[in-house]
C-alpha cells in the first residue's frame, strides 16, 4: 500500500509539473484576416494555406530570448466590406500581436481602422490597391501595387499582343476591380490605345452581353480583373460564344480553378501574378507534400496541388510577421508595428523590404498563360513597366 501511495504521489507530481509547463507556455497570436466564404473565398482559402503551411513548418519564434508558440487566429471577413469590420473586431478582441491579410483590397480597407484604433499592425499578402496603406502607419504589404500591375498588363496587351482596342470589365463597388481597371485604362491609353470601360453589378452570373459588347467594339483584348467566382463564368461563357480575343486578368485570376475553367477550350487566358510554380523547387515540393497529406487542404486549394501565387504570398507574409516579432523583441503589437518598417528578408516570392509608405519594393511581375490542353499555367515572361 505504501508503494502504491508513493507511486500515486509521483504521478501527481508529474501531472502538476506538466500542467504548470502548459500554463507557463509562451504563446503569441497572429491574426488571419481572410475571406473563407463569399466571392473571394476560393482565393482567400489559398492564401490562408500558405500561412498554415508556414505555421506547420515553423510553429515557434524566438522573442526577446524566449521561445513562443505561434497560434493562428482566423476570422472570416466574408469577402464583404459589410462583414469585414466584425471580423477585424474579432481579431482585436482575441489579442493578436499582428494581422495577416486580406485577400481583397476592399475588405482590407474596411477592416483597417479597427486595427489602427487597437495599434495592431497588419501585413497584406495580395491586397494591391494603393488605398490599403495610404494615409496610415499600421498597414504594410509584400505585394506589388495596382498602378504597377495595371501598367504591366497594359504594356503586355499593347506591345506583346498588339492590341489597340481593349474592353475592360469590373465589378461595381469593388475597390480592387475598379482600381486596377482604372490604372490599366490610364496606361493603355497613354500608349495610344483605346479602352471601353464597363462595370457589372454584384451577383451577376450572365456575362454574355458584356462579351457581345466587346465583340461589337472590335476589342482585341478583354480585361477583367475580377474574382475567381466571376472569372470562371466569364471564361466558360466566352468559350460558349466562341470569342477570339484574349482574356487578360490580374493576380486574382491566378488559380487552378480559373485554369481548369479554360481547360479544353480555345479561350486564351493570360494574367500577371506574384509567383510561377517551379521558381523555388524546395518550397514547391514541401508545400505539395503538405497539401497532399490532408484532403481538406486539397479541397481548399481547389481540388489539386497546383500552387497559387497567393499561397506563396501568404507563406512569405507569415515569415515577415515572425521577423517583425523577433526584431521587436516583444509580442506587444505596438512594438511589432514599430519594428516592421525595418524588416527585410528573402522570401519565396523574392526580396522583401518596405518603402516609407509600408509598400513592398517590387520591380517586376510574372506573366503566365493557361495551357488549354493540360489546364496548367505556363510561364510567359517576367515583365517590368519599362
Amino acid at each position: 500500500m505504501k508503494k502504491l501511495f508513493a507511486l500515486l504521489a509521483v504521478v501527481l507530481c508529474i501531472s502538476m509539473l506538466a500542467s504548470t509547463a502548459v500554463f507557463a507556455e509562451n504563446v503569441v497570436k497572429i491574426g488571419v484576416f481572410e475571406p473563407a466564404s463569399g466571392d473571394s473565398g476560393a482565393g482567400g482559402k489559398q492564401e490562408m494555406l500558405g500561412m498554415q503551411y508556414a505555421n506547420f513548418e515553423t510553429p515557434t519564434v524566438e522573442i526577446g530570448g524566449e521561445t513562443y508558440k505561434v497560434e493562428l487566429v482566423f476570422a472570416d471577413n466574408g469577402s464583404s466590406t459589410d462583414k469585414a469590420p466584425s471580423a477585424a473586431q474579432q481579431l482585436v478582441s482575441s489579442g493578436v500581436s499582428v494581422v495577416l491579410g486580406s485577400y481583397g483590397s476592399g475588405v482590407s480597407i474596411a477592416g483597417s481602422q479597427y486595427f489602427a484604433d487597437a495599434n495592431i499592425p497588419a501585413i497584406g499578402a495580395s491586397c494591391t490597391n494603393p488605398q490599403v496603406t495610404a494615409g496610415n502607419d499600421h498597414y504594410f504589404r509584400i505585394c506589388f501595387l495596382d498602378p504597377f500591375q495595371g501598367t504591366v498588363l497594359a504594356n503586355y496587351a499593347f506591345k506583346e499582343l498588339g492590341a489597340r482596342t481593349a474592353y475592360s470589365l469590373a465589378e461595381l463597388g469593388n475597390d480592387y476591380d475598379q482600381g486596377l481597371a482604372t490604372y490599366f485604362k490610364q496606361a493603355f491609353e497613354s500608349l495610344g490605345g483605346t479602352v471601353i470601360a464597363d462595370s457589372f453589378p454584384t451577383g451577376t452570373s450572365d456575362f454574355t452581353s458584356y462579351l457581345t459588347n466587346a465583340q461589337m467594339y472590335s476589342a482585341e483584348v478583354f480585361f477583367c480583373p475580377v474574382s475567381i467566382a466571376y472569372s470562371t463564368q466569364i471564361v466558360q461563357q466566352a468559350s460558349s460564344q466562341g470569342v477570339t480575343f484574349p482574356i487578360l486578368g490580374g493576380d486574382t485570376l491566378d488559380s487552378n480553378v480559373v485554369a481548369n475553367a479554360a481547360k479544353g477550350t480555345d479561350v486564351n487566358v493570360t494574367i500577371t501574378t506574384f509567383y510561377q510554380e517551379g521558381a523555388n523547387p524546395d518550397f514547391d515540393n514541401g508545400f505539395k507534400a503538405w497539401l497532399n497529406s490532408n484532403s481538406e487542404y486539397l479541397t481548399n486549394n481547389g481540388g489539386n496541388d497546383m500552387i497559387a501565387a497567393v499561397s506563396v504570398m501568404g507563406y512569405d507574409t507569415y515569415y515577415t510577421a515572425l521577423e517583425a516579432l523577433k526584431a521587436a523583441g516583444s509580442a506587444d503589437s505596438a512594438a511589432v508595428k514599430a519594428a516592421l518598417p525595418g524588416v527585410t528578408l528573402t522570401g519565396v516570392s523574392g526580396s522583401i523590404a518596405f518603402d516609407e509608405v509600408g509598400d513592398a519594393i517590387r520591380t517586376s511581375a510574372f506573366v503566365k498563360k493557361v495551357d488549354n490542353a493540360s489546364g496548367d499555367w505556363n510561364f510567359v515572361t517576367e515583365q517590368t513597366v519599362d
